[in-house]
Order: structure tokens, then sequence, then C-alpha cells
């Protein structure tokens, strides 16, 4: 599996962390100016210290890299932590970094396409790019993660969005409320 994952400057750096740790797949890493500056400001990492967990990194100025094509076919592309500014260009069909470009292509190839929103309150233009992104076949997963399990420490809590995430990729079967019961 190829996943092309962006970390843009929404506070959650965490999580994103926590994702290339936990996912099996060929990862492609874009950081946004601002994803620096998140990754140094939340976790005191730069970009360079996510290079054990990925397969290669990409400059988000560089519209020339190969995710920028429709012609070399990846299989997801999650954005993590995105911002309301990152989701509202590309609800806006914007594509000026590598990082929307590369949202843009999942679009119009149908690949998968993740925005891991992590932003409260949303304004009603939030909500409404969100519907409209929806509404073609774009995910919206807002950084929430089940409490249901009752999570006994912070990293537990950040590895069930993680866990969740997994699932909607397909890299494997998170857990559900009492799923048990189905056994």
């Amino acid at each position: 599996m190829k996943i092309i994952v962006g970390i843009t400057g929404s506070s959650g750096a965490v999580y994103a962390l926590d994702f290339l740790k936990q996912s099996k797949a060929d990862k492609y890493l874009v950081v946004s100016k601002w994803g620096k500056a998140l990754l140094k400001d939340e976790l005191n990492i730069t970009e360079k210290e996510l290079q054990p967990y990925i397969k290669r990194q990409f400059s988000n100025d560089d519209l020339a890299a190969p995710i920028a094509s429709g012609s070399n076919h990846f299989d997801a592309c999650v954005i993590l932590p995105c911002s309301t500014s990152t989701l509202g260009k590309i609800a806006s069909g914007i594509g000026d970094t590598l990082i929307t470009r590369a949202a843009q292509v999942a679009m119009k190839e149908r690949f998968k396409l993740i925005l891991c929103i992590r932003e409260t309150p949303l304004s009603t233009v939030a909500l409404e790019q969100c519907a409209l992104l929806s509404r073609h076949g774009v995910i919206i997963m807002p950084i929430s993660s089940p409490l249901y399990f009752v999570p006994h420490s912070v990293d537990e809590y950040v590895s069930a969005f993680t866990d969740k995430l997994l699932g909607l990729l397909g890299e494997r079967k998170s857990k559900g409320w009492r799923s048990e019961e189905l056994e």
C-alpha cells in the first residue's frame, strides 16, 4: 500500500507521529511550512526525525514531484492534521502546494482522500467545505478519539484515533464498541 501523508499547521502533531509509526504502508511525506513549525512547537522535533517511518519525503513546494501526477498510482492520501486553510484550498480546487495538489489528484483519480481536521469549533464555512468534499467522496475525519474503551493515558487516547484511521485505510480492523458480542 502507498500512502501520501501531508502534515499541515493545525494542532495535532502527536497524531501524525503516531500514524507514521503504526502504519505499515509505504508512506510518502510532505510537510508544509506551518507543519514544520507544528512539529517543533508540539513535539520538539524536525521532519528529519520522521525519516525512519517513511519511504520518502517531498518538499511542499515541489509541484514536479511524482505524487503531483495522477499517472502515478497511490492508494490513499491522508492529511493529518489538516488545517482549515488546507481544507478550504482543497474544497476550492486550489492545488498550489504539493499537499493540496496531491489532494486534487486523489479526488480526480478517485483515490481515497482522508482529511483529519483538528479544529474546534468549526465555522459554518468550514462545515460547508467539509460537506462539499464529503459529497465528492472525501472522508472527513475530525481528530476525535473514541472513548468507549476508557483510555488510561494520552498515548492510548492518541492510539485509538490512529487505530480508527488504519481501519479506514484497510490496514487493520479497528476495535469496535462491544465488538466481542458479535463473535
